[in-house]
């Protein structure tokens, strides 16, 4: 924040009591006179002494449930004439005039039910507080816009630092609405998992989106910049049923599209639901959502980052268990290796591991390099494993790992048998030939004797030849690791014995 931070105000403060209160005759709502006049000509004083003639809008909202000011609320918001109704152009990161950044003072300064912060990065910032209060934090000491401060009947005082400086030290990371964000959000529509979005595009205001694969990238072109995004799952189309399940006290935001199309929503408590009952008739579907952090169960949430993908906005969103999954697996890349225990060991050969909060799995191949029944013939539930991450998937959200990664490939060292016979140990035969265990013990490594090379002359059948658990002399062929393949040859091995 620039180094320069004033507090001005209409009190003087001769008029404060030994604990700082004033107790002086101004009024603590405007004027609507010379004396609001006066704070925005200080205002402009500051800003032309520190070079800056445009504001960006950061943090903008607008009045929710209760209107604390002593001003009774304005149309608009006090906006009107500097917005349109929608408020377009009244959005985080917007660059406004100075002309309309001291009308937007004016409107906070009358308590009229919108507010933001206006800042020039790290050069200049106008932050209106309670009571009239306005601090202007300036790169430069100002000292003709303090001498013009005090010409208007205003006194301005230097503090260290704006209470109303945003704070950014909030801990964990904001998700951004980056590409993985849209693919994990369109995979979410193609399971089923999600239809809906909230668009808050100003603190207490929102659009909603019922979104299908089909127009999930023209509503992503029309979403306000930087905008607060929320995941819910889909709408019930059982009106009737979602009316009747609202709670008998306290308030609920009720969402719903209607026969057009649009989706609106409203907050409403009991004594409301006769006239919500009216408004709702012939909507196509709806659904309540408590007002309650705790109760509110969004699928994902993100920020909208600027168009060059960095994220501007200093909004903070409550972390789902989804946006929590994205902020560890962040952290996670392939080839990584992680410890973890074994959580589960599922009845289709999958091991399921905890690596630091987040369920991973291990498919049957990646247990071990030699042939196993079952996942049990390896690990155990409970058991801490150092495994290698293959993949990070954001968009399934799955984290698959390999315990054999970490092991020697055996059959890197059976490559040193090519061309040497030895005798093993038939253990199936299929149409085409018999596998048999080339190296001792049950997991010892198999390779094929094709139906050509087990005997002389045409044989229909291995077990015209052999059959299983006869030891049968071979010589290794090849040895192919990556398609996990040893080619063995009974003939070749009679014919390197005769020789």
């Amino acid at each position: 924040m620039p180094h320069f931070v004033y507090r001005i105000t209409k009190y003087d403060p001769a008029d404060r009591d030994e604990h700082g209160s004033y107790t002086g005759a101004e009024d603590s709502t405007s004027d609507h006179g010379p004396v609001e006049s006066a704070y925005l000509q200080a205002i402009a004083a500051f800003a032309e002494d520190t070079g800056i003639d445009t504001f960006a809008i950061r943090e903008p909202q607008i009045a929710g449930l209760a209107h604390f000011g002593l001003e009774p609320a304005a149309d608009g918001h006090g906006l009107a004439g500097l917005f349109p109704p929608d408020l377009t152009g009244f959005h985080d990161g917007a660059q406004v005039s100075l002309r309309v950044g001291l009308e937007l003072v004016r409107a906070m300064l009358r308590d009229s039910g919108a507010w933001c912060r206006l800042e020039v990065e790290d050069v200049f910032a106008v932050h209106v507080g309670w009571d009239q209060y306005v601090y202007v934090s300036s790169d430069k000491p100002c000292d003709s816009a303090l001498a013009r401060t005090r010409a208007l009947g205003l006194f301005p005082e230097r503090l260290p630092a704006s209470p109303y400086a945003a704070h950014c030290d909030e801990p964990g990371v904001q998700r951004p609405a980056d590409e993985d964000f849209w693919a994990r959000l369109r995979w979410c529509i193609a399971t089923r998992q999600a239809d809906l979005l909230e668009e808050a595009y100003i603190d207490n205001a929102s659009h909603w989106h019922r979104l299908t694969q089909e127009n999930l990238d023209t509503v992503r072109a029309r979403l306000t910049p930087r905008a607060r995004l929320t995941v819910w799952p889909d709408l019930s189309t059982d009106v009737g049923a979602v009316l009747a399940s609202l709670p008998d006290e306290g308030s609920v935001e009720l969402v719903w599209e209607d026969q057009n199309g649009s989706v609106t929503s409203t907050i409403a408590d009991h004594s409301q639901y006769q006239e919500l009952a009216a408004q709702t008739e012939g909507a196509r579907a709806a659904a309540a959502l408590s007002l309650y952090v705790a109760e509110r169960h969004p699928l994902l949430t993100a920020v909208l980052p600027d168009s060059d993908g960095v994220l501007r906005a200093r909004w903070r969103t409550e972390p789902t268990p989804s946006d929590r999954n994205w902020a560890f697996l962040k952290t996670l890349q392939r080839g990584q290796i992680c410890t973890g225990t074994v959580t589960q060991i599922a009845s289709f050969g999958v091991t399921f591991v905890d690596i630091g909060g987040f369920t991973a799995m291990i498919n049957l191949p990646e247990l071990s390099w030699r042939h196993i029944d079952h996942p049990s013939d390896v690990v155990a539930v409970g058991q801490r494993i150092s495994t290698e991450i293959l993949d990070v998937d954001l968009v399934r959200e799955r984290v698959p790992l390999s315990l054999k990664a970490l092991q020697e490939d055996p059959m890197l060292r059976f490559i040193q048998q090519v061309g040497k016979v030895t005798t093993g140990v038939v253990t199936k035969l299929v149409p085409f030939g018999a596998f048999v265990r080339v190296e001792d013990g049950a997991d010892g490594l198999e390779g094929l004797v094709h139906v050509t090379e087990l005997a002389e002359g045409r044989a229909d059948r291995p077990e015209d030849v052999v059959q299983v658990g006869d030891p049968l002399p071979v010589k290794v062929i090849e040895v192919d690791p990556p398609r996990r393949r040893i080619t063995l040859s009974h003939l070749q091995a009679l014919t390197t014995e005769e020789g």
